[in-house]
């Protein structure tokens, strides 16, 4: 019991939560009604089709040819944080820093650097995070926001565009006071892969399909279909890089959240801390039970969907935890050797107090723009 929750400890609470609402309202056809299909199809057509495009090795290509002529551990950092701050947008925060950081941790290592390398990482994982905000594609509590409210995408884009613009400069230059400039690159230029032209042909076609969901253009069944079934014939092992937990632990909050609302008491008491100060509930919030989670359950107490975008995609800077995505560069950071220099900072501390430079910066911002 105690592996499976060290290992997914969202997905086993959330199941937990789930069955204990359960007890409080009971089983019946309203339960239907909690489970918004649209965002579990969208995200698994998503994850699926970008494990594809990850698999062909098109991001490892763009970025080999991005980093072929940099040699300063400074501007090595400098493309690695901007890559996870754009890339995030489109492949999402987890899939960006799944593909990016073991990458990264291999150009760094060339460099020695250690110290060097733990702030590369930890910037990395915040552009990740942050450039995710700009797109309702870039994270899970977007997309579900997103299409729970019929949010019109321009004014998503709008919204969200002066919290980007801020975070890319500040990552900027964060990255230039933590990440040492000077030091020259060790490793060897090799030669990529050549890529399968017809996969990378058939796999962006499905990518601009599952866009065009997102814009409401097309209706994602269809697409969901299409693109199970093309998977299928051109390459089946990129179902096993969907992440199911992800989509099994929105299914629970589903169930979790459905039932809070039809509990007068519960409704009301989170109805109105919602409703007194909807951003700040949510930052706080998420850093307990991060943003995805946090934005299922305040999502049935208040119709302020622009109130919930901004905090949660707020909230996902501060703790470990406040975005799950975080979690996936802390476990590679882990696995790396001990540093031989008692200098080298520690990477909890250090991540903690980064983060909540960023989050008050950014929540500033938000004051600011909020008194215009």
């Amino acid at each position: 019991m105690l592996k499976y929750l060290k290992k997914d400890p969202v997905l086993f609470i959330s199941g937990i939560l789930a069955i204990v609402s359960c007890f409080f309202v009971h089983p019946d056809q309203e339960y239907l009604a909690y489970i918004d299909w649209r965002v579990l199809g969208i995200l698994f057509s998503m994850m699926l089709v970008v494990a594809e495009l990850v698999r062909i090795g098109l991001f490892k290509r763009l970025t080999d040819m991005l980093l072929a002529r940099v040699h300063s551990s400074g501007a090595v950092s400098l493309i690695l944080v901007w890559l996870c701050f754009f890339m995030g947008m489109i492949l999402t925060n987890d899939v960006t820093l799944v593909t990016m950081v073991p990458f990264a941790i291999g150009v760094m290592t060339s460099f020695s650097d250690r110290k060097n390398t733990t702030y590369t990482l930890i910037l990395m994982t915040v552009a990740a995070n942050l450039g995710s905000m700009q797109t309702p594609i870039g994270n899970p509590q977007n997309l579900y926001l997103y299409t729970r409210y019929s949010v019109p995408l321009g004014d998503f884009l709008k919204m969200m565009l002066p919290y980007s613009l801020l975070s890319l400069a500040l990552v900027s230059l964060a990255v230039f006071i933590l990440c040492r400039k000077g030091g020259s690159s060790k490793r060897e230029s090799g030669t990529s892969a050549p890529l399968n032209k017809p996969r990378l042909i058939i796999s962006l076609l499905l990518f601009l399909c599952c866009l065009l969901v997102v814009a409401r253009v097309i209706d994602y069944r269809i697409v969901l279909a299409v693109l199970i079934a093309a998977m299928l014939v051109i390459d089946r092992k990129a179902f096993h890089y969907v992440d199911f937990t992800l989509l099994i632990t929105f299914i629970f909050f589903f169930v979790f959240v459905g039932n809070m609302g039809r509990i007068d008491a519960v409704k009301d008491v989170i109805g109105n801390v919602v409703g007194s100060a909807p951003v700040l509930t949510a930052v706080l919030s998420s850093q307990v039970i991060s943003n995805v989670p946090a934005a299922l359950l305040l999502s049935a107490f208040t119709d302020n969907s622009d109130a919930l975008i901004i905090g949660t995609n707020l909230g996902g800077l501060g703790t470990l935890i406040a975005s799950m995505a975080s979690l996936i560069t802390y476990k590679f950071h882990s696995a790396m050797p001990k540093p031989e220099d008692k200098k080298t900072p520690g990477y909890i501390p250090a991540f903690s107090i980064i983060n909540i430079i960023f989050l008050l910066a950014l929540f500033g911002l938000y004051l600011l723009l909020k008194n215009l």
